[in-house]
C-alpha cells in the first residue's frame, strides 16, 4: 500500500498535484509553513539580541536556539502519537494552539526582565511549533499522489520563506532599532534606573513581534478549526509503548531512512549556524551597526526565497537527488570563501549560503521517508526530531566565535554540507526503496 491513505474521492489522478477537494486544506497547510517562518528567523536575530542586552556571551547568547530546537527534539515524538490516534488536523490545531500560548508568554517575560524566562517562552513557542511541522510536513505530502509527494512538499515549503522574510523585517524595523549599541562596560556604568529603563525599551521591542504572531496563529488555528478540512490519517501499524521498539528497529535498519535522519540533522545545524552568526559576521568585517547587519540577514533570506521557488520548477526536469548534492558542494565553497575573506567578499558569501540551503529540508524530509509505507509517521517524526541539529552544533560554532573569530567558525557548517553530501551520494547510488504493505 502506499504510504498514506486518506478520506478522499476514489478516482485518485495520478498526474494531478492535488487529490479531489484539497485545493483549500492545502491553501490554509501553506499560511501555517510561512507562520513558523516567521518564529524562526525572528529567533535568529535574538542571538545578537541578548547579547547585547545581558551582557553576555556569544556562547550563552545562543541558547536561544538551544531552547528553540530543543523543543523540536523533545514534542516531535509526542506529536506522532497524537496523529496516530487522531490525525494531522488534530495535530495541526494542537501546534497551532501551544505556539500561539508561548508567542503570549513574551509579555510576562518582557516585564521580569529575566534571561531564563525569555528561553521559556521560547521554548513553549518552539513547541507548538513542532507539533504543528510534525503535523503539517506528512499532511501535505499525503493530499495528493506519492509520486510529486516530494514536490509538494517543496512547493508548500517554498512559501516558508515569505514567512521568513517577514521575520527578519520584523527584526530589522522592530527588535533591531530599539537596541542600544552601548558596550557592557558602558552598561556597568549606568545607574540602576537608566540601565532598567533601557531593557525596558529593548526587550519590550523583542516582545510585540512575538505577541503580534501569536494573534497571527489564533487566526489561523480558526480558519482550520472552522473550515471544513479532512483529517486525514496514515494507514499503518497501531504503535502502543510496548511495540514501540520493533519500530524503532525498523526505522533504525532502514539506512535508507535513519541516513536521511542524519543529514536532516546536520542541514538544520548549517542552516542555523549561517542565519544565526550572520548579524555577527557583518558586523565583525563590514563595520556596520546592528541595524544594518540585519538587512544583510533580510537579503540572505531573499536569495533563499528566490532560490526556492526555482529549485521546485528545477525538480520538474532534474532528479532532486542531484539538486542537492550540487547546491551543498555550493556550500562547501562558499564556506571557504567565507573563512578565507574576512570582508565584504566574505560577507557576500555568506548571505550565498542561503543559495544552498533553499532546497534542503522538505527534499531530504521527502527522499528519507520514501518507501516507509505503515511507519511514515513515525519516521515523519524522527525526521524533525532531527531539528535537535539546530539546537546543539550552533552552541559548538557560538564557541568558536567566541574564541578563534566568526569567520573561521564557519568551519561549523563547511563540515555539515558534507555529511549531507555523503547522503546524496549514498541515495545517487543505491535504489529507491518501495513501501512494503501494512
Amino acid at each position: 500500500m502506499s504510504s498514506v491513505t486518506s478520506e478522499k474521492p476514489v478516482e485518485q489522478e495520478r498526474s494531478s498535484f492535488l487529490y479531489p477537494g484539497m485545493l483549500l486544506p492545502f491553501v490554509l497547510m501553506v499560511t501555517c509553513f510561512a507562520a513558523w517562518g516567521i518564529a524562526a528567523n525572528m529567533t535568529d536575530t535574538l542571538v545578537a539580541t541578548f547579547r547585547g542586552v545581558f551582557s553576555m556571551s556569544t556562547t550563552q547568547a545562543t541558547l536561544v536556539q538551544s531552547s528553540y530546537y530543543g523543543a523540536y527534539f523533545l514534542l516531535a515524538l509526542p506529536a506522532a502519537f497524537v496523529n496516530q490516534r487522531f490525525n494531522y488536523k488534530v495535530g495541526v490545531l494542537l501546534g497551532l494552539g501551544l505556539a500561539a500560548g508561548g508567542g503570549l508568554l513574551f509579555l510576562p517575560a518582557a516585564a521580569s526582565k529575566e534571561y531564563a524566562f525569555f528561553l521559556i517562552a521560547i521554548f513553549a513557542l518552539a513547541a507548538g511549533l513542532s507539533v504543528l511541522e510534525t503535523s503539517a510536513n506528512p499532511y501535505v505530502m499525503s493530499m495528493g499522489p506519492e509520486a510529486n509527494a516530494t514536490r509538494r512538499l517543496n512547493f508548500a515549503q517554498s512559501f516558508n520563506p515569505p514567512g521568513t522574510i517577514t521575520g527578519v523585517l520584523l527584526a530589522t524595523f522592530v527588535i533591531l532599532p530599539q537596541q542600544s549599541d552601548a558596550t557592557e562596560s558602558e552598561r556597568d556604568a549606568m545607574p540602576a534606573s537608566e540601565l532598567s529603563a533601557l531593557q525596558d525599551q529593548e526587550l519590550g521591542a523583542v516582545m510585540t513581534p512575538y505577541v503580534g504572531l501569536a494573534v497571527l496563529l489564533v487566526i489561523i488555528w480558526l480558519g482550520i478549526a472552522f473550515v471544513k478540512v479532512p483529517g486525514i490519517t496514515s494507514g499503518g501499524r497501531e504503535v502502543s509503548a510496548q511495540g514501540s521498539g520493533g519500530l524503532v528497529r525498523r526505522l533504525v535498519a532502514n539506512r535508507h531512512y535513519s541516513f536521511g535522519v542524519v543529514a536532516q540533522y546536520f542541514n538544520v545545524a548549517a542552516q542555523t549556524c549561517i542565519w544565526t552568526f550572520t548579524i555577527i559576521y557583518v558586523q565583525d568585517f563590514v563595520d556596520a551597526s546592528k541595524k544594518e547587519a540585519g538587512f544583510w540577514l533580510l537579503g540572505s533570506l531573499i536569495i533563499f526565497s528566490i532560490t526556492r521557488f526555482a529549485m521546485v520548477a528545477l525538480m520538474g526536469k532534474f532528479d532532486s537527488r542531484y539538486l542537492m548534492l550540487a547546491m551543498t558542494s555550493l556550500g562547501v565553497v562558499l564556506c571557504t570563501v567565507v573563512m578565507v575573506s574576512p570582508n565584504i567578499v566574505g560577507a557576500i558569501a555568506v548571505i550565498s549560503l542561503s543559495m544552498s540551503l533553499s532546497l534542503l529540508f522538505p527534499t531530504i524530509y521527502g527522499i528519507a521517508l520514501e518507501g516507509l509505507g505503515p511507519d511514515t509517521k513515525f519516521g515523519a517524526a524522527g525526521l524533525v526530531m532531527a531539528i535537535v541539529g539546530g539546537a546543539t552544533v550552533p552552541l559548538i560554532q557560538g564557541a568558536l566565535v567566541d574564541s578563534i573569530g566568526s569567520n573561521w567558525s564557519y568551519i561549523v557548517p563547511a563540515l555539515c554540507f558534507c555529511v549531507i553530501i555523503a547522503y546524496c551520494l549514498y541515495t545517487i547510488r543505491t535504489p529507491r526503496p518501495v513501501a512494503e504493505s501494512a
